[in-house]
């Protein structure tokens, strides 16, 4: 498969990419934290990363369906590089405060929408729908693989220099993975941009979802996953600092831990499976689930080693999650739709803020190992709830 020379360009731009992605995950919780010692305000703050999503999502995939998908990719590297640029300058000048640091913060989510519509639907083009699930791991290996970098790279950063040098590398991050896309070709757009407007494609994807029950429960689930089961990494750096009083190194860690455990899980997967991958979607959203509420309890059961090994098998199954929600979202449209039912998928993660908002509230009133159990359990319950109600996800 990395023969395809498309394939080995986007790998390497999702790869700079996460770099960037992660290393802004990491400073941004950890200077938010130092400018307000609120695990609340640290959840809004990674809130307005994901909020654009859920606005901006079909209208991407509107956008990935009408334009070249490789010339997105790059756009959008350089745009998210600037925004980074200069939320590293606000910090290093010493001006920076919760206002603007959460506006571009929210700019960046916007461009970040368009970027995952974009590679989803590019990967398809890329590889073809059979093998579809084998394209989609070998790009989440590299997304976890710069995660693993940009955690371990960006926390140390902090911890020596600061978080205003930190921002740099993030920016660097972002613009070499649009630019490793400019050799990539770009496929003839699969709607003529003359054929519909942008709102028509909107409203036209619109009624689509709501006349397809399959790809409206596979959109709650992802949002589900997101809401309730992504939403714990906005409580890794409380966690770090307040629980386990391990420091940046200690969420540097964690996060590596996070990218270790898809990593594994993506290879695995690499094995393939086309028959029962709803069944297996529903069985990985309960083992994610279960395993949150497995991170609760770690702390006081197994200390911060044993936190790690969690927080690995956690992000093991949110790995497959995803995986399977790309793929079967992807599978379930016709080609003229593959753009916006990456868009759908981005309006799907869009919900992660009303998670990450809960989460940290739950966890500023009752403690981040409370938070973690009930949004743990709350998972378990809605996929058993799914696959007892809609048993028809069980034949996708």
């Amino acid at each position: 498969m990395l023969r395809l020379p498309d394939l080995r360009w986007l790998g390497a731009g999702t790869l700079l990419n996460s770099i960037g992605m992660m290393g802004e995950l990491v400073v941004l919780g950890w200077l938010t934290l130092e400018l307000t010692d609120s695990p609340f305000l640290v959840g809004a703050a990674m809130g307005c990363r994901a909020l654009p999503l859920a606005f901006v999502g079909v209208p991407a995939g509107v956008l990935a369906d009408r334009v070249p998908r490789q010339r997105l990719l790059v756009a959008t590297g350089v745009g998210q590089a600037l925004a980074a640029g200069l939320m590293g300058s606000l910090t290093l000048l010493g001006v920076v405060t919760l206002g603007p640091l959460m506006a571009l913060t929210f700019a960046a989510g916007a461009l970040r929408g368009v970027e995952h519509a974009a590679r989803q639907s590019y990967a398809h083009d890329v590889v073809g729908a059979g093998a579809l699930v084998n394209g989609l791991a070998v790009l989440g290996i590299a997304m976890r693989a710069g995660w693993l970098l940009g955690s371990l790279g960006v926390g140390a950063l902090i911890a020596h220099l600061g978080s205003g040098h930190a921002y740099l590398p993030v920016a660097a991050a972002y613009r070499a993975a649009g630019l490793a896309l400019l050799p990539a070709t770009a496929p003839t757009p699969a709607v003529d941009r003359d054929e519909e407007s942008l709102w028509r494609g909107v409203t036209g994807f619109v009624a689509a979802v709501r006349h397809d029950r399959t790809l409206l429960v596979l959109m709650l689930l992802t949002a589900g996953a997101e809401v309730l089961g992504f939403a714990h990494q906005a409580l890794l750096p409380s966690l770090s600092r307040d629980v386990l009083q391990t420091g940046p190194e200690g969420l540097g860690a964690m996060n590596a831990a996070r990218a270790v455990g898809g990593i594994l899980a993506l290879l695995a997967s690499m094995r393939g499976f086309t028959r029962g991958s709803g069944a297996l979607f529903t069985g990985v959203l309960l083992a994610f689930g279960a395993s949150l509420i497995a991170l609760g309890a770690a702390p006081y059961l197994v200390g911060f080693g044993g936190v790690v090994v969690v927080v690995v098998m956690a992000n093991a199954a949110g790995a497959l999650a995803d995986l399977l929600a790309q793929s079967l979202l992807q599978l379930s449209v016709p080609h003229h739709l593959r753009g916006r039912a990456g868009g759908a998928w981005v309006v799907a993660i869009g919900f992660a803020p009303l998670g990450q908002l809960q989460i940290g509230a739950l966890a500023s009133l009752f403690g981040v190992s409370a938070a973690l159990g009930a949004s743990g359990l709350a998972l378990v319950a809605l996929a058993g709830a799914t696959a007892l109600l809609y048993p028809r996800l069980r034949a996708l």
